[in-house]
């Protein structure tokens, strides 16, 4: 029981009424505030907000000055109408049409669902150049993935990323067949290099994990709701590693050549990387980061104008692989 307000004499119902009236009233309000207000414990606040949100209110929470907080996503008669720009209108059908990878998810069909009520409010013609600037941009995504299969999954997970439920997860990894189970607090999706990918807390593993979108053979929402860590910071959480992967992070140094400097030089590979251009033209790209089977298959992609200089186990690597692959290709190829 909580300290302060003495325990009210009402049914759930009752309960939930109130935190329905206190939440409308407040910009926001902790789970502290509710129990003071109903004479509750947490977990009882926690039960009246599943109801809550089931009755079909959009309850959302968020962090604000150190405090998570409380709040219905909009009170729809106090929102004045929203208006765009006919530039703001061609940033958003430009950016619609970068985003091919996410075909066959909720996100999609969520995102063309908003560009549908857009395009019903606008003037036939500025409709149709919405249409025409959708097509001003080409996006070219080798090797992306095929969603389809799993968007079901995908529906359960952003329903869970959005409220906060606990999910048990049927997963398989890279290279296995059966699939292992996984209660997994889910905090944050990752898009990287056309990929989607969830982060979140494993419990049976009492670790943060990361899981390929694609690979997720199940998704069984329950009914128990998570805090995300105060401390929990995605970006903090990946800036050590050189894409998806947390590894210990290895001071790499990599020479290119004069003929492919230039599509090396200006562009942010890591945050931490600096850059040495030599009188030749070449240029050393210096970096301090983990995953090294991403920065082997980056380096990789250049072929024989990329040159590990350091750490010297990875160049030593980098050595055996390249030496592997002049073999096989000094070989007839099988038919």
């Amino acid at each position: 029981m909580q300290k302060g307000k003495p325990a009210k004499k009402y049914s759930q119902a009752g309960r939930v009424h109130d935190l329905i009236r206190l939440i409308e009233a407040r910009h926001g309000v902790t789970l502290e505030e509710m129990a003071e207000e109903t004479g509750v414990d947490r977990r009882t606040v926690h039960r009246d907000l599943n109801v809550i949100h089931e009755a079909g209110y959009p309850l959302v929470s968020e962090w604000l000055n150190g405090r998570k907080i409380y709040r219905f996503l909009t009170r729809f008669k106090d929102v004045p109408p929203i208006t765009f720009t006919l530039q703001e209108l061609m940033s958003l059908s430009f950016f619609r049409s970068q985003l091919s990878f996410l075909d066959g998810t909720p996100f999609r069909q969520d995102l063309d669902a908003v560009f549908r009520k857009i395009g019903s409010v606008l003037p036939p013609r500025y409709a149709a150049h919405m249409e025409r600037i959708a097509d001003v941009s080409l996006p070219l995504l080798q090797g992306r993935r095929d969603y389809s299969p799993v968007a079901a999954h995908l529906e359960s997970l952003r329903d869970a990323l959005i409220y906060q439920y606990r999910v048990r997860l049927s997963y398989r990894g890279a290279g296995k067949g059966k699939a292992t189970a996984y209660e997994v607090d889910p905090y944050t999706l990752v898009f990287y290099k056309g990929g989607l990918y969830l982060v979140g807390y494993a419990h049976n593993r009492n670790d943060l994990r990361t899981f390929a979108v694609e690979r997720i053979a199940g998704v069984e929402v329950r009914k128990e709701r998570f805090e995300i860590p105060d401390g929990y910071r995605p970006e903090e959480r990946l800036k050590g590693a050189f894409g998806i992967v947390e590894e210990e992070p290895l001071e790499v140094e990599i020479r290119f050549s004069p003929e492919i400097a230039h599509a090396v030089q200006g562009r942010v590979w890591h945050p931490s990387q600096t850059v040495k251009n030599g009188e030749d033209g070449s240029l050393v790209l210096s970096f301090f980061a983990g995953g090294k089977m991403e920065i082997i298959s980056w380096v990789l992609s250049y072929g024989e104008h990329a040159e590990v200089l350091a750490p010297a186990a990875l160049r030593h690597e980098m050595g055996a692989i390249a030496r592997r692959m002049a073999g096989r290709y000094g070989e007839k190829p099988e038919v």
